[in-house]
């Protein structure tokens, strides 16, 4: 297609995404409250002061709590757009996940199309795990967080930024788990190699144990390993599975390109031989009569 074409369906795919997910946001402004009581859950339970919550003292002997406030007449409603969004951004991806789908997939192989949609497929499973993950850590680590508060001292802690906070680290523990999903799309694109990932193995796990040192908001070992733990598990299968898609690969390209794809161009330069000199054209025989129209010699005044 010309590019106007192009980009008019761009326009048609990005207006869909947005559609479905204002519609998810309208949907999920009537049940914020629920919604908000869900992701603010774990951390309630473990340091909210108007809550029951596991026995958590501090060097004199205090309770270790915090209070969770609203701040100024538009908190809540502030709150609301921003939870709604949230929700309408995670509820509606399956949508905008397609309409993404549908712009590229024209212009890919066979092949490409089914890897794609195995990295879509696995993608979602796997920022779910991390987010998952991040929702069960939280906890502990608010806890811990709020053990350095010295005596005396209440602990106020606005909704909105707790919500943030949570939010945030959902996001960051899930894209941390897309981790080896990107290195195996390098892999399938023929920029890695699984030998060379293979070979990086001692500074890709210092790697993640520094980035799980700074991701995780706690100071403790236990939280840092249990995210680098994970991540470092993924990025062997990853390179397990490159090395297979290398095997496979090599055997491919012995046996030939797939029937959709071209073959590849032998530009070698050959000798050109000489060049017969043109010749006229044979002369028309001539006709008995002396006449261009005789029946005789086979020629009409056309021909």
């Amino acid at each position: 297609m010309p590019l106007s074409d192009h980009l008019r369906e761009l326009r048609n795919r990005l207006a869909k995404a947005v559609l479905a997910i204002l519609v998810c946001a309208i949907v999920a402004a009537f049940y914020y409250k629920d919604i908000a009581e869900l992701i603010t859950k774990p951390i309630k339970e473990a340091v909210d002061c108007t809550v029951p919550f596991t026995e958590l003292t501090a060097k004199d002997g205090a309770k270790v709590c915090g209070n969770i406030t609203m701040s100024g007449l538009m908190g809540p409603f502030t709150l609301m757009i921003k939870v709604s969004l949230v929700t309408g951004v995670v509820a509606a991806s399956p949508v905008w996940l397609y309409q993404l789908w549908a712009f590229v997939a024209p212009g890919l192989h066979k092949h490409e199309k089914r890897y794609s949609l195995s990295f879509v497929a696995a993608g979602f499973p796997l920022f779910v795990a991390g987010g998952w993950f991040s929702y069960h850590v939280l906890p502990a680590a608010a806890e811990v967080l709020l053990g350095f508060t010295p005596a005396g001292v209440a602990n106020l802690l606005p909704l909105n930024e707790l919500i943030d906070l949570v939010t945030r680290m959902i996001i960051v523990f899930g894209l941390s788990f897309e981790l080896p999903l990107f290195l195996v799309m390098l892999n399938f694109s023929g920029i890695l190699t699984g030998r060379r990932m293979l070979g990086w193995w001692r500074g890709m796990i210092m790697g993640v144990t520094v980035f799980a040192a700074f991701a995780t908001p706690t100071v403790d070992p236990v939280s840092m390993l249990s995210l680098a733990a994970p991540i470092v598990a993924l990025y062997f299968v990853a390179v397990g599975i490159s090395m297979v898609n290398d095997k496979r690969r090599k055997e491919r390209a012995e046996s030939g390109p797939a029937d959709d794809e071209a073959s590849d161009l032998d530009l070698t330069p050959e000798a050109v031989g000489a060049i017969e000199p043109v010749t006229s054209p044979p002369a028309l025989p001539e006709q008995s009569d002396g006449g261009r129209g005789s029946k005789l010699s086979g020629y009409d005044d056309v021909t």
